[in-house]
């Protein structure tokens, strides 16, 4: 009986819950063997009157983890325009912990996904996603963040060389100058210009004559914000979400650090999943799909596994 509590302990413990671990004990077990289960396991306690209750942490943990595989699935099937607005609108509401969405969504998609994306906004919320960002983002990261959720930027192949490197001058005069005196790049009007407006292809070799002048890649300059998110999604896009990957596997992380492994596998795993495996192989040592099968459980996991297979 000793183990077969500890299992059950095991099955609601971490991401996503062992649905057939459950079924197997819960489905044969007696009155008895769930007492000795709830006397087990630290998901209990009595208050002074030995009332025994479920702690109220681990109830709501545990109706996430049920949940995990319905979100993942739901972001599965949805349609991708739908399912940004929805992801925007969350991180909109969640503030400053979720900026890097808002900066995700907008750097990673083209411009016609990113319009329409504003259009599934504006029909689900009834309000415009430039107006929602900018009535709630109170802090230095409103201009940036509305600049680049209103881009519509040129698709195609033309750089202007001499234009890049001006601009390369300017961004490695704002991020370390500019640092240096006080002031935060984020209230850079030329800074907010370039990184809204420039399309892809201009802007990679706009960073690529940022590290001739300061030799190193231009997110190393830095520190942690929707800025670099930013940056770094513009440049290249596996570097950030594997980033956000090892963040949402690290023990203790946060229930909003978490929901990256679901939103990055889902919306993710018909465009670069290649490209983010292999970097995370490369970087770790350990495959993507290896890492999430020893910290991921039942229907969730396999679902998860499922959609990084498919990038094979």
């Amino acid at each position: 009986m000793a183990n077969e509590i500890e299992a059950l302990a095991d099955a609601l413990t971490g991401f996503g819950v062992d649905e057939k671990t459950l079924i197997s004990s819960l489905g044969k077990w007696k009155e008895e063997d769930t007492r000795a289960f709830r006397n087990g396991t630290h998901f209990f306690s009595q208050d002074e009157r030995l009332f025994e209750t479920w702690n109220d942490f681990h109830v709501a943990q545990l109706r996430r983890e049920f949940l995990r595989f319905n979100t993942a699935m739901v972001l599965r099937v949805m349609h991708p325009w739908e399912r940004d607005a929805r992801l925007l609108k969350d991180a909109i509401m969640d503030g400053p912990k979720s900026y890097n969405v808002i900066a995700e969504v907008a750097c990673t998609r083209s411009s016609e996904e990113l319009l329409g994306a504003r259009k599934a906004f504006h029909s689900l919320f009834h309000r415009s996603l430039e107006e929602d960002v900018a009535d709630t983002v109170n802090g230095v990261e409103r201009k940036l963040l509305v600049a680049l959720v209103s881009s519509y930027r040129y698709e195609g192949p033309k750089v202007k060389e001499a234009t890049a490197k001006v601009e390369a001058d300017i961004l490695h005069s704002a991020f370390t100058k500019g640092v240096g005196a006080g002031k935060s790049p984020f209230e850079d009007d030329e800074v907010v210009r370039i990184l809204s407006t420039r399309s892809k292809v201009h802007l990679k070799t706009v960073f690529g004559f940022y590290k001739k002048i300061s030799s190193h890649n231009i997110d190393e300059d830095l520190g942690e914000s929707c800025l670099k998110d930013a940056v770094q999604c513009l440049d290249h896009p596996p570097t950030y979400f594997v980033k956000v990957l090892e963040a949402a596997m690290e023990k203790g992380a946060d229930e909003n650090t978490k929901e990256a492994i679901p939103r990055v596998v889902t919306t993710r795993a018909h465009i670069d999943m290649k490209e983010i495996k292999d970097e995370y192989l490369n970087k770790h040592g350990i495959s993507l799909h290896d890492k999430i099968g020893t910290i991921a459980k039942g229907n969730f996991r396999d679902f998860i596994l499922a959609l990084i297979v498919l990038a094979d």
